[in-house]
């Protein structure tokens, strides 16, 4: 899903952990809503509401925060049934093609 999305290996690779250099300034910033809403109580502070609005209109924020809260939902219902995961992501292993053979 990601990689249909466009996501880079190198973005894919870098989610589960602190790094943020792969990602651009819009993309960290939406990942610091998802990881403020995923903390328990999830309160979403009046600076990075600010700091949202700059990129984001209302509409575009509530769209936002109702697929992270859904995203949400579905890993804590995971939980209760003990879903892991299917392994389906691999990282793509570049092949050269003829053009860069000849480099």
């Amino acid at each position: 899903m990601g990689r249909k999305a466009g996501l880079s290996d190198e973005k894919l690779l870098a989610v589960p952990t602190d790094d943020r250099t792969p990602f651009n300034d819009t993309e960290r910033i939406v990942i610091e809503l998802a990881d403020t809403m995923t903390d328990t109580p999830a309160n979403v502070s009046d600076d990075l509401y600010a700091r949202l609005r700059k990129q984001f209109s209302e509409e575009q924020l509530m769209q936002l925060g109702a697929q992270i809260a859904f995203e949400n939902y579905r890993a804590r219902w995971n939980r209760i049934f003990d879903v892991e995961s299917d392994n389906l992501y691999t990282p793509q292993v570049h092949k050269p093609s003829e053009s860069d053979q000849h480099r």
